[in-house]
């Protein structure tokens, strides 16, 4: 495939080639008087361009469903420590609301606020199957793990706004490779096709040639 062709070539929004549909295989073969020739370049560039290409398909197809599954066991993540954050911070501004109304309270009212006080027993993952159980204080502060070994601390709404972004941006990053997969997949079935229609062409030729020698003895036979 030449570089001005490959410039031109279809490609979609993350710029994966399309692959190319051999729609006439006498024509993709071209007007070459020895078919056999023909199939003899036809199959070396088979084994060069359209495997290369194939190839490269299968590799971006392995890649990207990797990509898939990290993303699809990071997402159940971070909506879990997105809504434990959303909780905290719920029960920060119920008790700020207990707050502002303590003139009009009564007894109901001085006995939650006693309970909203105690400290939030909870438990926390240690392992898959491990859990250890732990109370939390009242805090406007959450430590999140970014990766490679760095925690950071936030106050409650930062740490909120932050998880949300990082949210929206692997549901859209996990839908844009969905829509490659997908993608790929269509190009990489493109390409067996290819084959495929190319072998049953050359199948179909020979027998035609064979039919025709048939014939032709035939008429020699009937002649002599």
């Amino acid at each position: 495939m030449s570089k001005s062709a490959s410039e031109s070539q279809e490609r979609n929004p993350r710029g994966i080639p399309k692959a190319p549909f051999i729609a006439d295989v006498a024509e993709f073969l071209g007007p070459d008087p020895n078919p056999e020739n023909a199939l003899k370049e036809f199959q070396a560039a088979l084994a060069t361009a359209l495997n290369r290409i194939h190839r490269k398909y299968r590799y971006m197809d392995h890649n990207l469903t990797q990509r898939r599954r990290g993303l699809e066991d990071k997402i159940p993540d971070i909506k879990k420590t997105l809504a434990m954050v959303e909780f905290l911070q719920e029960r920060r501004e119920g008790k700020g609301a207990s707050g502002d109304d303590a003139e009009e309270s009564d007894d109901d009212d001085l006995e939650n606020d006693e309970d909203s006080t105690k400290p939030l027993t909870t438990t926390f993952e240690l392992n898959d199957t491990l859990y250890a159980e732990a109370q939390l204080e009242d805090t406007d502060t959450v430590h999140l793990w970014l990766g490679a070994n760095v925690m950071l601390s936030y106050k409650l709404p930062a740490a909120i706004t932050l998880l949300r972004s990082k949210l929206d941006s692997a549901q859209s990053s996990l839908a844009t490779v969905i829509e490659d997969l997908e993608f790929l997949r269509e190009q990489i079935t493109v390409m067996e096709v290819n084959t495929a229609r190319v072998y049953n062409w050359d199948v179909k030729r020979r027998r035609e040639l064979r039919e025709k020698e048939a014939k032709a003895g035939k008429v020699e036979a009937k002649a002599s």
